[in-house]
């Protein structure tokens, strides 16, 4: 095995195309190894950070979470960034293990987009897997929003749930609930409902903290938060947070009875993978019941 990762080690760092490799499996996402065509575009030594903090300083956050939700879906894909004026096709691919249903490592290359028929092929590679993703994304996303819809968040709660086991450490969930949508919805109309429900959700994709964090649509009018952060009263402050980045959205609510703005209320759940007792599903419904906390 020592073998094994020396080889690899050396065949990535004489690559000339920027290269890392990240492990997906552990909630930070820390990238394993670099080689130095990338740490030459990166600044530094990237190794043990976690792959979205690396990705938002190259690229930016926007394009950091999109990524990041890229990663989750466990695909192949790729996207055009440019860096230092200079424009790159970034490719990203699963590299499952034997006997691996899921794969536990990424390997992301910034393939640069000059000279001859290499980009043609590039370019067609990459339409190609936009076209994947637009059919995947149709199943998983809402319609409204674009967040996870409710099926894909469950998913990705049962897959991070059954990581956080393994490693004996803790989820949490926080549930947000538009206050009095209902009369929103009366007074704006449905064209109107939904352009606030998409800037609701934007809102709190925006303020998602690391890439192992999750943002879906529920229903109409609740949203929810997947984090691997385990202090209760870190989670709060997080939530309070994105409570506030909503009322500062602005968005005026004359029939609310609790702002003149849009608000959301919260609910949080904190619970650990560890207690083989409970499951994922358990975890969610007990929260959306109004049980946990």
């Amino acid at each position: 095995m020592p073998i094994k990762r020396e080889i690899l080690k050396q065949v990535i760092e004489s690559s000339s195309e920027p290269l890392v490799i990240v492990r997906v499996d552990h909630p930070d996402w820390p990238v394993e190894l670099s080689n130095p065509a990338f740490e030459s575009i990166g600044g530094e030594d990237t190794r043990g950070k976690p792959f979205a903090d690396v990705i938002e300083q190259l690229v930016g956050r926007e394009f950091a979470l999109e990524i990041s939700e890229t990663v989750r879906s466990q695909q192949e894909t790729s996207f055009p960034v440019e860096l230092s004026g200079k424009e790159y096709l970034l490719a990203l691919k699963p590299l499952p293990l034997p006997g691996e249903s899921d794969a536990r490592f990424y390997v992301a290359f910034w393939r640069g987009a000059g000279g001859g028929g290499g980009v043609a092929g590039s370019e067609m590679h990459h339409e190609l897997l936009n076209a994947k993703r637009r059919i995947r994304d149709l199943s998983r996303n809402d319609p409204v929003t674009g967040l996870l819809n409710g099926h894909a968040f469950r998913e990705v709660l049962a897959h991070d749930w059954a990581v956080a086991a393994r490693e004996k450490s803790t989820l949490s969930l926080v549930v947000f609930t538009l206050d009095d949508f209902d009369a929103y919805v009366d007074v704006f109309g449905r064209h109107a409902a939904d352009s606030c429900l998409r800037r609701v959700g934007q809102a709190i994709r925006r303020c998602l903290r690391r890439a192992s964090d999750v943002v879906g649509r529920l229903d109409r009018a609740e949203f929810i938060v997947l984090s691997h952060a385990s202090d209760a009263d870190g989670v709060h402050e997080f939530a309070k947070r994105i409570s506030a980045a909503v009322r500062d959205l602005g968005l005026h609510h004359p029939r609310s009875t609790v702002s003149k703005f849009v608000t959301v209320s919260f609910r949080v759940g904190v619970g650990s993978a560890a207690d083989k007792k409970r499951s994922a599903k358990e975890f969610i419904d007990a929260l959306l019941s109004g049980v946990a906390e």
